[in-house]
């Protein structure tokens, strides 16, 4: 995978799209910038909104710029803190992953979305590349101004 670039591969019915980006930052800054609903906005060029605690099992309130008009209601999945938070709906999941290493984090974000109805509404379904990119290299900006 190059280095802050995201990679798309699609199957009928299923895309997944991911990306990962070095960090000079200790893994519990990331952490605490992922896990902090309130601030994503002003860090996160790519989200309109977050609400909610982001916390095992409990469901947030996403606003993606891709697509401002809908509310996602994500449950949290996964909840390891400093290593790995993953989130989604019936549809898809998006798994983030930190593993820390002499002062620089490996960032990855991998989102998965499909089911066996996938391919009749794919096509609406905006590609993630550009997002993911734009999440990966806000996170980083955020991450090492700390």
């Amino acid at each position: 995978m190059n280095e802050g670039r995201a990679t798309t591969t699609k199957k009928l019915f299923s895309r997944e799209t991911s990306v990962s980006i070095s960090i000079k930052a200790p893994s519990k800054v990331i952490w605490s910038l992922l896990t902090d609903a309130s601030q994503y906005p002003k860090w996160n060029s790519t989200v309109v909104s977050i609400e909610g605690n982001i916390s095992q099992g409990e469901t947030i309130k996403l606003k993606s710029k891709l697509d401002p008009k809908r509310v996602f209601k994500l449950k949290v999945k996964e909840f390891e803190p400093t290593k790995r938070l993953a989130w989604g709906d019936v549809m898809g999941l998006r798994v983030y992953s930190l593993s820390e290493a002499g002062g620089v984090t490996k960032f990855s974000m991998t989102e998965k979305i499909g089911s066996p109805i996938f391919p009749l509404f794919a096509i609406m379904i905006p590609p993630f590349d550009q997002s993911f990119e734009d999440f990966a290299r806000d996170l980083k900006k955020a991450a090492e101004k700390n």
